[in-house]
């Protein structure tokens, strides 16, 4: 998503607010917004740069559509409740809208319909016709089609219709000017009524808003045990086809379609993981394969990918942190319809801290626990965390650093030492302690961004331990070396 965004400085001093917000991505300055425009003064820090993360990276389709949900919806939390989720996401819709049109805001707008496909998996036919009928009763206009504008037969589709598409960057320029922003400032520990920030700065408030992505505060709360991360991958291309609509495959291999307008290009996405466990690569290869077959005459023009949390139940959780700090807000877990669910979680968390409640709050409540579901989901969550856990204590390094190729890292041992080392195309050999500083887990190797991935929580540093993303707060400790090591591991 192209376009310019204002710059602020970061704190340098010590100050006081009525509300604290941690996170500069979109449902940080929605927030921040509509709490100033009630009159709540307001203050919004950001590690790095505004929207520089998750919200850059999005695909940026405004819909209600997320992926086979209202059927499942119904069955789990019943009528009423995925009611209350259809409709705030519905509204989130038109909220855009009524801002974008009243404010004159150029961010590339548009309505289209949304799309589930299946392109051979009959077995998915049933699914597709469960969820038009849960979206119909809940009062979301869908139907059913064998028609669409993909570059391959299809053998159905279900559809949302007037859904939207905008450029978040360029609606966040509008939104952000004027407001009390620091950028380059993290949050380094939150108690009751305060923030400490990296540069030993402190804010006061009175209520405190985490719109971080991944709340990095285990305790209380515990998101750490109730969430998962995943990454997925997207290309840009030019001379391909221009679509009306947008479309998501929900097979095991399905792509997703989306046009931008603004740059004339078509982006296609898929390649989904778990956050650390793609160790052997070729995401982006297997995307560019899909982009040549299809469009053989079209042309990259960028490459990235992004990440998303999961919760147990695949409902974000939003609303009140935890009962035991009942004016800490959280806003987590959006999977990959961060657009839509941004504007539910502002509204929602404004509401809770203006009014003391809001008509949504049941369905998104963080402190909701569905046996059935949850604890199954809650069982494979610890599963993966001992798992991370062990590879740290339990197993040896795979690698001969003498074996490594240029271009590429993986886990040694030397001298007894477990390390985490990758080598440059020129030969100089970078290494890190694998251990990933939030909790403990052994990170692992991401061939596609050349990243030490968190398999157990999400966390993501560069290959010279710098971090990227959290919830750690710290990058890895790390050196630099020469590739003149002696080899004195196992492989």
């Amino acid at each position: 998503m192209t376009a310019t965004l204002p710059e602020f400085e970061p704190l340098m001093g010590d100050i006081d607010a009525d509300v604290a917000i941690i996170g500069g991505g979109l449902f940080g300055l929605l927030t921040l917004r509509q709490l100033v425009r009630s009159g709540v003064e307001t203050v919004l820090i950001e590690a790095n740069r505004i929207a520089s993360l998750h919200t850059e990276n999005t695909t940026a389709k405004i819909t209600s559509q997320h992926a086979l949900k209202y059927a499942y919806l119904v069955d789990r939390f019943g009528r009423e409740l995925a009611l209350q989720y259809a409709m705030a996401n519905q509204r989130a819709i038109e909220d855009y809208a009524e801002i974008i049109e009243r404010e004159n805001i150029d961010c590339d707008f548009e309505r289209c319909n949304a799309y589930l496909y299946v392109k051979r998996d009959i077995s998915l036919l049933g699914k597709l016709e469960r969820d038009l009928m849960a979206a119909s009763a809940l009062s979301i206009g869908a139907f059913l089609t064998d028609e669409s504008e993909l570059p391959f037969p299809i053998v159905s589709a279900l559809g949302f219709r007037n859904q939207a598409r905008f450029n978040p960057i360029k609606f966040i320029r509008a939104i952000a000017a004027g407001h009390r922003i620091y950028e380059a400032t993290r949050a380094v520990s939150v108690e009751k009524d305060g923030i400490e920030t990296d540069k030993g700065h402190r804010i006061h408030a009175r209520s405190i808003v985490f719109a971080c992505h991944y709340p990095f505060v285990n305790v209380p709360g515990y998101y750490f045990m109730r969430m998962h991360q995943e990454r997925s991958y997207a290309l840009a291309l030019q001379n391909a086809a221009k679509m009306e609509g947008m479309y998501y495959g929900i097979e095991s291999d399905g792509l997703s379609f989306r046009y931008d307008g603004g740059t004339e290009a078509l982006i296609i996405g898929g390649s989904s993981h778990r956050t650390g466990e793609n160790s052997q690569g070729g995401k982006y290869d297997m995307l560019r394969r899909a982009a040549s077959e299809l469009y053989p005459n079209s042309t990259e023009m960028a490459a990235w990918s992004n990440q998303d949390c999961v919760t147990l139940d695949s409902v974000p959780y939003i609303g009140r942190f935890s009962r035991a700090m009942p004016d800490w807000y959280v806003g987590t877990g959006f999977e990959k319809w961060g657009m839509s669910t941004s504007m539910v979680a502002a509204k929602l968390v404004s509401e809770l801290i203006l009014r003391g409640e809001s008509e949504f709050e049941e369905v998104f409540s963080p402190d909701r626990f569905i046996p059935s579901e949850s604890a199954k989901s809650l069982f494979n969550e610890t599963v993966h965390s001992v798992k991370g856990l062990a590879r740290e204590t339990l197993t040896a390094g795979r690698e001969k650093l003498s074996k490594l190729p240029l271009g590429h890292g993986g886990i040694i041992e030397t001298d007894g030492k477990k390390l985490g080392a990758y080598k440059e195309d020129n030969g100089h050999v970078f290494l890190i302690n694998p251990r990933c500083p939030h909790l403990g887990c052994q990170l692992e190797w991401n061939p596609d961004e050349k990243t030490w991935d968190c398999p157990c929580h999400g966390s993501r540093f560069s290959y010279t331990g710098e971090l990227i993303d959290n919830p750690a707060q710290e990058g890895v400790d790390r050196g630099e070396y020469c590739d003149n090591m002696e080899d004195n591991h196992g492989s």
